[in-house]
């Protein structure tokens, strides 16, 4: 039997108005923790702030303040340096250290933040040999302190910077900056004067996020004495579990975030810069000859050594120091119940984001595009949101959610409040939804969308269209998403330490509670797991970092 016109019009119809309605749906629940914690600001509490401004809070203020500036301006100059040194010259290891110089993005500050604590501190080795060789009164620098946050933190985020302004340095720069150079002007002053301005948006995007790294993190701060506003919350949620003061002092943070937001649109202003006739060569770069050869190659080494080979190699001396120790410490049985903990809440967590994340960019190409849109830009909210606000979002919606179930008569006591494992996974999905949603978006993108138009004309309804058509195609893509949040999910840490149930603990909360007991040692086995998995999207991007160089030198 032939279809009509009429029929194949309710056809393509069918299912459409789901999707849509699915995506909203999916925007809803990300956004609603944000509004919830929002919502508190209409109602502040007198008694709250007035305790926190005659206490802690002015100093939270100046700390959280200093430590961002601080941080953002040692990233940025780390960043940009060694973007511009392994793009622009050729030194003994350039090649190598253009991709190797990413690797610090496995290492947890938390866990580098204790590395050095142990080893800097007062009572480590460094200080020790200090004292012995100067006298006992010899002058070191303070390392817990807010410069010593300061550079650990640089070590860990510098390269969020360095990624964009490479990318920039590669597909942009090149031909204004020869351009320049066959002019007259010299390498700094062509850097200065037509390569800067066209990493601004790089630059501001990648210090942006350097930014929000620093808002969120809460651990590596308090082990360096260091008082933010984020410390705060952290404080008073698990000292005293005042669910008002904390979600009073939560929007402080979420206001920082938004700060962020909209200085990283300042500072990128109206700034677009395309190359014209093509794609860009990228800079050409120059041999490097005896002693700056050394320096270069001295500069990479000690960034390198410093954010993660030396940290990395205290910790598996430490775990194997410890494996082999005879003071009966079970680790290892612990080691595999946290890790069984955090595999658990990492494998749902991804399985959560990469369904909602398929559904959302699915909608797109069968429901209405402005609306579905929308939606989806509103789903990806949560990753620009610090981990505290989240958390603290999440429990003030799921509590309201429950107050709803016990008066409608359903009588389900702490099952998606907080301390439940779906108030934690609901929770991580609001967090890590954006990487799922860019990977399947990036992954749907190669799927044209004659492909769907074609089976949609041949009667196919939209859910077969997706389950036979776009999932096999974009299983590439899927699977990347599922690695990205999955790895975001073990590293996390504010979260999980504020939500978490009881005896729920994760390789990232044991490593936490035994650090900040000085237990270092038995720390390193549970850090040790941490990087290894968190080097598996590392890798992978250094693999395209390393094609897309070859692809430019050729």
């Amino acid at each position: 039997m032939s279809v009509t016109p009429l029929r194949l019009a309710r056809r393509e119809r069918a299912g459409t108005g789901s999707w849509t309605a699915f995506a909203w749906i999916a925007a809803v629940l990300v956004v609603a923790p944000v509004a919830f914690l929002a919502t508190s600001v209409l109602r502040p509490n007198g008694r709250v702030w007035r305790e926190q401004w005659s206490t802690r809070l002015p100093g939270q203020l100046v700390d959280t303040v200093v430590l961002l500036v601080g941080v953002s301006i040692g990233a940025l100059a780390l960043g940009v340096s060694l973007a511009w040194l392994t793009s622009a010259y050729r030194f003994p290891g350039s090649r190598v250290f253009g991709w190797l110089l990413i690797a610090p993005l496995a290492m947890p500050s938390y866990v580098l933040g204790f590395v050095a604590l142990s080893v800097v501190g007062f009572t480590g080795p460094i200080q020790r040999q200090w004292r012995s060789w100067f006298g006992d009164d010899a002058w070191f620098p303070e390392v817990r302190s807010i410069g010593g946050a300061v550079v650990v933190l640089t070590l860990v985020l510098y390269p969020y910077v360095y990624l964009l302004a490479r990318a920039a340095l590669r597909d942009q720069a090149g031909g204004a900056y020869e351009v320049a150079r066959s002019l007259g002007a010299g390498p700094l002053e062509a850097a200065r004067r037509v390569v800067l301005p066209q990493l601004r948006p790089a630059i501001a995007a990648g210090v942006a996020v350097v930014m929000m790294e620093t808002l969120t993190d809460f651990a590596t701060v308090l082990a360096f004495g260091v008082d933010t506003v984020s410390v705060g919350v952290f404080r008073i949620w698990r000292g005293s579990f005042d669910r008002d003061a904390a979600s009073e002092l939560a929007t402080l943070v979420l206001a920082f975030a938004l700060v962020i937001i909209g200085l990283e649109r300042v500072l990128r202003g109206r700034a677009r810069f395309g190359v014209a006739g093509g794609a860009s060569s990228g800079i050409q770069p120059r041999q490097l000859n005896g002693p700056k050869a050394v320096a270069a190659t001295a500069a990479c080494l000690a960034v390198l050594g410093l954010a993660f080979v030396l940290p990395a190699t205290q910790l598996v001396a430490w775990a194997i120091d410890r494996a082999t120790g005879d003071d009966g410490t079970p680790v290892v049985d612990r080691f595999v119940e946290f890790l069984g903990h955090s595999l658990q809440l990492a494998g749902v967590s991804a399985v959560v984001c990469v369904v909602v994340a398929t559904v959302v960019v699915n909608a797109s190409r069968f429901g209405n595009r402005r609306a579905t849109g929308v939606a989806a830009r509103l789903t990806a909210v949560g990753y620009a949101v610090p981990g505290p606000v989240v958390a603290i979002g999440v429990l003030l919606a799921t509590v309201a959610l429950d107050d709803v179930l016990e008066a409608v008569g359903l009588d389900l006591p702490s099952s998606v409040s907080t301390g439940s494992f779906i108030g934690l996974v609901y929770a991580y999905s609001v967090r890590f939804m954006a990487p799922a949603l860019n990977a399947v978006e990036s992954g749907l993108g190669q799927v044209p969308d004659e492909l769907t138009a074609s089976a949609r004309s041949l009667g196919a309804r939209p859910r077969e269209i997706a389950r036979r058509i776009h999932l096999p195609l974009s299983r590439t893509s899927l699977a990347t998403a599922a690695v990205l949040v999955a790895v975001d999910s073990l590293k996390e840490l504010p979260i999980v330490l504020l939500l978490r149930p009881f005896g729920f603990d994760t390789l990232s909360v044991w490593t936490y509670d035994l650090a900040s007991e000085s237990r270092y040692e038995q720390a390193a086995l549970p850090a040790l797991a941490i990087i290894a998995v968190a080097l598996v999207p590392v890798a992978l991007l250094s693999r395209r970092l390393e094609r897309d160089a070859s692809e430019v030198s050729r």
